[in-house]
């Protein structure tokens, strides 16, 4: 049975958001989860939760205020996609803080670690605070008293601030009513108090608690009646006029100087705070009371994440993991001879985190220190502020060789890093390009041209991850090491038509957004019903991020009617629904959520025996499609493909204590144990990374 009219096809993409935030926070619910682990989900929902609302809820919020009656493809007008996403992110909300207050602090307090309240200081931790207060805290604030000479201060996007409420008369005989306090970034949030004060090994005081005790001290002769912690969120997606701009680094450096300051979108506010403060600071933002979320514990959840790094207590933590360096890198020696040997012998495939990232550093290391590597070309999309990798580019350029970079400016929230990064290396001589303005570069492709006997070897390397050691030790991505000619030729035109300007020339083996992957993965999926409708085996695996498309989605609606079996691994947003009898019941969704961010993307098309397998920097989502520089690259040994498949699909679909089923509705059920567990990261850390 189709769905009717009021029970679309596609489900809304912000509710499936949330419901991915909702198997991360099953997470820190787990009593099997490490007790610090548990508070790092917590703290990962809280910072998901922040772009959340400042990219998706400000688009919503947008569509809201220009196009209040259109429906969308999901059923849902603005105004009502609106109210469901609000009421179902106050239910997470509300959920997290009593996970966070009931269960993880008061088990923390039980193993020694604790955040100390001020109701609960003795008089030696009370005057070691108050001392801290006026030593470091007190000089850095600067109280603000509402009135006509003082209006209410510019707020800075998520910053920590308080409302102060106050009677009495000041020194100009003022009457004193409503003052503001803002916390300096520079302020830690986190203060370690001494085990001899604090009495246990890991106390600390929050800087919300600190000022909180001690603000009455700012206002001499009033009397402060109540402090309350609060933060406003604020649109933070950024516009830049792609027909007007010349010069994208500078319009983008302008733009994000007015980030901090958008429209605000979001208020938390202390879980305590009197009704009239809280009408007081919605009016001030252009709030409505379902903008609105008390919470019980610091406004930023996010903060107390440092906790997980510096209590060394490594038993409240999962196991340490060492990748493995992969055979045959773990034999290779420094001599850049012998690591390009390796490659020319035939392709080598990574799978992080289970396998070290070390060969791809020693890649470009042996490329940026071989004399005979003429040139090296790299795309960066995201890769740190404290960078090994755009170390080496910048050593190769001063060594002379022919560095480009193609540089994602509008790469989210690390704009200003790469801008950093893009200047740095203009700096020694290597050729940065911005990409395509309006296509984000998303690419992942590193390309080394050597100087060998018979003329110029390329060999290149290519993934579904960012070029980013940091995150290689906790996102799943695949990469591949390979000198094939097809494919190195292929990423040459790429990077041709990135840095240049020309008519697109056709890629044997490559696909690429916004020209071919769209259109081949639909080839494909059809492809499979043909061999259905023929009475042969059909079979589609897929395992990405999100899948929003609508046209891909349709494509294997049809292919589940033609009786095409179908698996999909979606880690986050969902539009399609599964298993719906005369729409989908031949397709199966899964997300995998655990240990590690599931990161990579991988597409199977069983193709009569032919099993094409691709591996892709691309989700299945308009944007991936056609607003961005993506490639697929097929996997093409014959012993790699398997692995892949295995790793990426046959092990994730046995697994049954990390995995969620996705029910027609878009709601998700854990899948249960039956018979012998099996952990997928935990398995593919013993078979690989062990």
């Amino acid at each position: 049975m189709l769905p009717s009219s009021s029970d679309p096809s596609l489900l809304n993409r912000e509710l499936s958001l949330l419901k991915f935030n909702e198997r991360v926070l099953a997470m820190a619910e787990n009593r099997s989860t490490p007790l610090l682990e548990r508070l790092r989900y917590l703290c990962i929902v809280s910072s998901n939760l922040d772009e959340f609302f400042e990219i998706r809820i400000s688009s919503l919020k947008e569509q809201l205020r220009q196009t209040p009656g259109l429906v969308g493809v999901d059923g849902y007008s603005p105004g009502e996609a609106f109210e469901r996403v609000q009421r179902a992110a106050h239910e997470l909300v509300d959920k997290q803080n009593s996970l966070l207050t009931n269960q993880v602090l008061p088990k923390l307090k039980a193993e020694g670690i604790a955040l100390l309240e001020p109701s609960c200081w003795s008089e030696e931790l009370h005057a070691w605070a108050h001392a801290g207060f006026h030593r470091e805290v007190m000089p850095m604030l600067t109280p603000i008293g509402l009135d006509p000479a003082h209006p209410f201060p510019r707020v800075y996007n998520k910053s920590l601030n308080f409302i102060v409420a106050l009677s009495g008369q000041d020194a100009f005989g003022r009457s004193a009513s409503i003052a503001i306090v803002q916390a300096p970034r520079a302020l830690p949030r986190l203060i370690k108090v001494p085990p001899e004060i604090s009495g246990i090994p890991h106390g600390y005081i929050l800087l919300t608690a600190l000022i909180s005790a001690f603000v009455g001290e700012l206002f001499p002769g009033l009397d402060a009646k109540g402090v309350y912690q609060w933060r406003v969120t604020r649109n933070s997606d950024l516009f830049v006029d792609e027909e007007e701009i010349t010069n994208l680094r500078q319009a983008l450096q302008g733009e994000l100087s007015q980030r901090n300051f958008g429209a605000a979108v979001r208020l938390e506010i202390d879980q305590y705070m009197p009704a009239d403060l809280e009408a007081f600071l919605q009016q001030e933002f252009l709030l409505q009371p379902q903008d609105t979320y008390r919470v019980s514990g610091p406004v930023n959840l996010s903060r107390l994440m440092q906790l997980c790094n510096v209590v060394d207590r490594p038993e409240l933590l999962f196991p340490d993991h060492r990748p493995k360096m992969p055979s045959p890198f773990d034999t290779v020696s420094d001599n850049p001879e012998e690591l390009f040997a390796a490659i020319a012998e035939k392709d080598r495939l990574l799978h992080h985190p289970y396998q070290s990232f070390q060969p791809v550093l020693n890649f470009l290391t042996a490329a940026a220190m071989d004399p005979s590597v003429v040139a090296i070309k790299q795309t960066i999309y995201r890769t740190g502020e404290d960078s090994e990798l755009m170390r080496l580019l910048l050593a190769a350029a001063k060594a002379g060789k022919e560095v480009t970079v193609v540089v994602e400016l509008m790469a989210r929230f690390d704009e200003q890093t790469n801008i950093n990064w893009a200047a740095k290396l203009e700096e020694v001589g290597a050729h940065v390009s911005y990409g395509v303005v309006g296509h984000k570069t998303h690419a992942k492709m590193a390309l080394v041209l050597r100087r060998e006997k018979g003329g110029i070897r390329r060999y290149g390397h290519l993934g579904t991850g960012n070029y980013h050691p940091r995150t290689a030790r906790l996102y799943t991505d695949f990469g591949l090491l390979t000198a094939d000619q097809k494919l190195c030729e292929d990423m040459d035109k790429v990077f041709s038509l990135l840095t240049g300007l020309g008519a697109r020339r056709p890629l044997k083996l490559l696909l690429q957004s916004p020209f071919t992957l769209h259109e081949t993965m639909v080839a494909l999926i059809k492809n499979e019903v043909v061999h259905a409708r023929a009475g042969k085996r059909a079979r589609i695996m897929a395992k990405m991020n999100s899948l929003l498309e609508p046209i891909i989605i349709d494509a294997l609606y049809k292919a589940s009617q033609a009786g095409v079996k179908i698996d999909l691994i979606v880690r986050g947003a969902c539009a399609l629904r599964a298993g719906v009898p005369g729409l989908s019941e031949n397709i199966r969704v899964r997300s995998v959520i655990g240990r590690f961010l599931e990161h990579s993307r991988v597409f199977y098309f069983y193709n009569d025996g032919a099993e094409n397998v691709y591996l892709s920097s691309a989700d299945w989502m308009d944007r991936n499609f056609f607003r961005r520089v993506e490639i697929s690259f097929p996997v093409l040994d014959k012993a790699l493909k398997k692995r892949v498949i295995n790793e990426a699909f046959t092990y994730a679909l046995r697994d049954n204590q990390l995995a969620w089923r996705a029910l027609p509705n878009g709601d998700y059920s854990k899948i249960k144990s039956r018979g012998k567990a099996f952990n997928l990261h935990e398995y593919l850390v013993q078979q690989l990374g062990s």
